[in-house]
């Protein structure tokens, strides 16, 4: 049928109803692919869900068949859910850091022109600070080396004027040394004594009162004074090394100088810190 220079086509209803069904039947296939897709993607996301929740019970079983710490895992946990942020995994959690242990080497006599230049040096170069007795006769011989004691962090301590020995009969005299060491000494460094060692260890404690001093006395002695062999004075100090104790040493003789610096790079390897007295005493 023609109308207007028009051609109009007109289907019958039969023909209507196949086209109209066909358009039906395409779009319910489409809605068929989505749902199949919308399935698939569903699957691929549930698979990785339990995918990461048996990998996660896996972890957790090595853990504990390893025996790491509970605090370190949660670390792991933390770091796995937050990627973004470092976190510090400490190798132990437990582990704590074993403290030095403590000892102290002291000197009697000095101080010596020969032996104890050579002491400081030694000791300075190993970063170790001593205790040095002092008599006062070499005080007086030897200042610039108490100064130099002084400068470098040492403690210098009392050993009486002259080496004298306390007995019943010359109290006074022990004492008026112990007093005049203590006043050379701060002539030097502008500080006097406060530790004395009182020779053969002879001691009345009525000083410690009437002086205001602290007597010192020694755990480990090697008779270094009277024996020139240097590995056996190195032996019998490291043998009787424990924490706390004190050595004695004499830093007349280059012997004990040498058996000194033996006796500080051994028992440092072993984890000794050396110390002054003080330390040892008040600590």
């Amino acid at each position: 049928m023609q109308e207007s220079g028009k051609l109009l086509i007109f289907f019958p209803r039969p023909a209507y109803t196949i086209v109209s069904n066909f358009v039906w039947l395409v779009t319910m296939k489409k809605i068929r692919n989505y749902i199949i897709l919308f399935d698939v993607l569903l699957l691929l996301l549930l698979s990785g869900m339990w995918a990461e929740r048996e990998a996660q019970k896996a972890f957790s079983s090595y853990m504990e068949q390893e025996n790491v710490p509970a605090m370190q895992t949660d670390h792991i946990h933390k770091a796995e859910e937050n990627t973004e942020e470092s976190e510090y995994v400490p190798e132990d959690t437990n582990y704590v850091e074993p403290e030095e242990k403590k000892i102290a080497i002291t000197f009697d006599d000095g101080p010596n022109a020969a032996c104890t230049p050579t002491l400081l040096q030694g000791l300075k170069d190993r970063n170790v600070k001593a205790t040095f007795f002092v008599t006062g006769k070499n005080v007086e011989k030897n200042p610039q080396i108490v100064q130099q004691m002084y400068g470098e962090g040492h403690l210098i301590g009392n050993h009486t004027y002259s080496h004298i020995q306390l007995n019943e009969d010359n109290r006074e005299t022990f004492k008026e040394e112990i007093e005049k060491t203590s006043m050379a000494v701060q002539e030097i460094t502008g500080e006097g004594t406060l530790y004395v060692r009182p020779p053969y260890g002879s001691w009345d404690k009525e000083f410690e009162k009437e002086l205001n001093m602290f007597p010192v006395l020694w755990d480990i002695d090697p008779k270094d004074w009277c024996s020139k062999d240097v590995g056996k004075i190195v032996e019998t100090v490291c043998e009787g090394a424990e924490e706390n104790a004190i050595i004695l040493l004499h830093d007349q003789y280059e012997t004990s100088v040498e058996a000194a610096f033996e006796i500080i790079d051994r028992l440092t390897k072993e984890g000794y810190e050396f110390v002054t007295v003080d330390k040892i005493l008040f600590d």
